[in-house]
């Protein structure tokens, strides 16, 4: 669907008002950017951001509708529009005049592009803001790809930089590499200036060069933890403490990957797949997958009491403010 969107923009068939939302910042940006490219093939725009969580919506509105004055239209980016999700009342930041934008909707400015930006996963369906916006605007959903889709991205961005990539390659880079487009992205283009003319990406290529992220490192240290690893597992903790991550942060993240080992266990017992154990826990399908037939999973007390551990070892962290790093290796130890 969102190529369709993009083969659109390209054409110059350009809508008037943009509401792009989900959590894949790589969509959200690459739609704007194709935007501007459009833009600046016609001359040169007018490009003005606002962000609706220092900004209301009025100023926005104002902004479309007075005329540009170097281009024919001009491109307004409104980040975190935050008022078409749930929030508590009394909780914003900032409050908007939702019913004139309503109203503006119903005749939007003919000399402005306006993007309208919700990086959330979900938008308050229940809002009548939010049936305005999806009824009057172009919709474009930047949602994460499920794990086919991911490894046909990754083949279709290797070709973009001129490279074919062994199916053994594509799947070191999602293990390794998480599943964040942009960092994939930026991953596959320096990959492919490394190897020059060589034609194929291989999976050696991509295991000595490409950056890990955090969440990746934190997950194969907590694997190495919960299987016995206990070297492996301080090993890693000392590289990421050489990267000056934070010990509460780390304790975190591997509580949150034990946490999730817990639910998929849970659910697989009930006869759940991996598709609809990631639909129901609104992750990535691609971390229910590297979890599905761990064997840890059959050791769900033992996973149960690592994590109060977990919440032991976090309340020592937030309370003791000498020695700390030591506080998550000795956990790490037992």
């Amino acid at each position: 669907m969102i190529s369709e969107k993009w083969m659109e923009i390209s054409k110059g068939n350009i809508s008037n008002v943009y509401l792009l939302y989900g959590t894949e910042a790589y969509f959200i940006e690459e739609t704007i950017k194709k935007l501007k490219n459009k833009l600046e093939d016609e001359g040169e725009p007018e490009i003005i951001y606002f962000d609706l969580e220092e900004s209301n919506v009025e100023q926005v509105l104002y902004e479309a509708d007075t005329l540009p004055f170097f281009s024919d239209k001009k491109l307004i980016i409104a980040k975190n529009t935050f008022f078409l999700k749930a929030t508590e009342k009394g909780k914003e930041k900032i409050i908007h005049d939702t019913a004139l934008l309503e109203n503006w909707l119903k005749n939007p400015s003919p000399s402005a592009i306006v993007v309208f930006v919700a990086p959330y996963e979900k938008l308050d369906e229940r809002k009548k803001i939010t049936k305005a916006m999806k009824q009057a605007s172009n919709v474009i959903e930047a949602m994460s790809l499920q794990n086919h889709d991911l490894k046909s991205w990754v083949l279709h961005e290797a070709s973009n930089e001129g490279k074919s990539i062994s199916e053994e390659a594509v799947n070191r880079l999602i293990e390794n590499g998480g599943t964040n487009l942009v960092h994939l992205k930026t991953e596959i283009s320096k990959i492919a200036t490394f190897i020059g003319e060589e034609q194929e990406i291989d999976e050696e290529t991509v295991k000595s060069l490409l950056v890990r992220t955090l969440e990746e490192d934190v997950f194969t240290l907590g694997n190495a933890y919960l299987a016995g690893r206990k070297s492996e597992a301080i090993e890693i903790y000392h590289d990421l403490l050489k990267r000056k991550e934070d010990p509460l942060k780390l304790n975190a993240l591997i509580a949150t990957q034990v946490r999730l080992m817990i639910q998929v266990s849970h659910l697989k017992k009930k006869g759940y797949h991996a598709q609809q154990i990631a639909t129901q826990l609104k992750v990535h399908p691609y971390r229910v997958k590297l979890l599905f037939d761990n064997p840890l999973l059959h050791q769900e007390e033992k996973l149960i009491h690592t994590l109060n551990d977990l919440a032991t070892v976090d309340l020592q962290l937030k309370t003791l403010s000498t020695n700390r790093d030591r506080i998550l290796e000795l956990f790490l130890l037992k």
